[in-house]
């Protein structure tokens, strides 16, 4: 099972290379479920998987000029703060024990099943068609801006993904970015939110450090794999196909822990 487990880390990268998020999604069941780590821990390892892999794309979509700086700072800064208060403050302070009756709910069940439903969400907006005519929206509101990336924060911070789904087509809508320029600042943000989320963790866990490092590289290669073959690749084919998967395992994930 762990071969598995780190030939899906290979699979995360590869995901989030071809497709600029997604990848990141299948960390936690990934961990949890092929390596045998708690979601507690697979959440904040998760964070620190992610964030390293997508530096690595952001640096390399910035050679390109496909990193909006301005605007991935504009989008960060509330959603990692929310990140870091999460991991740092809430998730420690859930108890063992949320329902007791009628059926048994404890911590690690219910990070599972609010990722499962994160999975749903995140699937189902890949696959719904977005309209392409933004001429008749509003001048962007940075008080809305910051209310909506500070609450993808708290719910990065929960399940420990990189939360891409949710923040490209809220630079598409509010930025005005166009799709490869939206993917590059994504990964831009997501690394920034990622890591300081884990920053957030490192004084409550035990961190595996030799394990968390040999799985991040090879994710690492998984992205520089993805981003080479994102030339011979359909990118809208391979997003539903991937979306399915998605809603798939959410499907697994949801049988299992009921």
């Amino acid at each position: 099972m762990e071969i598995l487990g780190y030939v899906g880390a290979l699979f995360i990268g590869l995901v989030l290379g071809l497709t600029g998020g997604g990848g990141s999604i299948l960390t936690v069941p990934i961990l949890v479920y092929l390596m045998s780590i708690s979601p507690v821990t697979a959440t904040a390892y998760s964070l620190f998987i992610v964030g390293t892999t997508s530096t690595f794309g952001a640096i390399q979509n910035y050679r390109k000029n496909l990193v909006d700086i301005k605007n991935g700072f504009i989008f960060a800064i509330p959603s990692f703060i929310a990140v870091y208060l999460t991991r740092k403050f809430i998730v420690p302070r859930i108890p063992e024990i949320i329902i007791e009756s009628p059926i048994l709910i404890t911590k690690n069940t219910f990070l599972m099943l609010f990722f499962a439903v994160i999975m749903i969400f995140g699937a189902l907006s890949v696959l719904k068609k977005k309209s392409q005519d933004n001429n008749n929206e509003e001048k962007r509101n940075l008080i809305l801006i910051g209310i909506q990336t500070f609450t993808i924060g708290i719910i990065i911070g929960l399940v420990g993904a990189g939360g891409g789904f949710l923040i490209i087509p809220s630079l598409i809508l509010f930025a005005k970015l166009r799709m490869r320029k939206a993917v590059g600042t994504s990964l831009f943000i997501i690394a920034m939110n990622s890591l300081v989320g884990f920053i957030g963790d490192v004084q409550n866990l035990v961190i595996d450090w030799i394990f968390l490092l040999t799985f991040s590289a090879i994710s690492v290669v998984g992205i520089f794999l993805g981003m080479y073959l994102t030339k011979y690749t359909n990118e809208s084919q391979l997003k539903k196909i991937f979306a399915y998967f998605v809603l798939l395992m959410a499907a697994i994930i949801l049988l299992k822990e009921m």
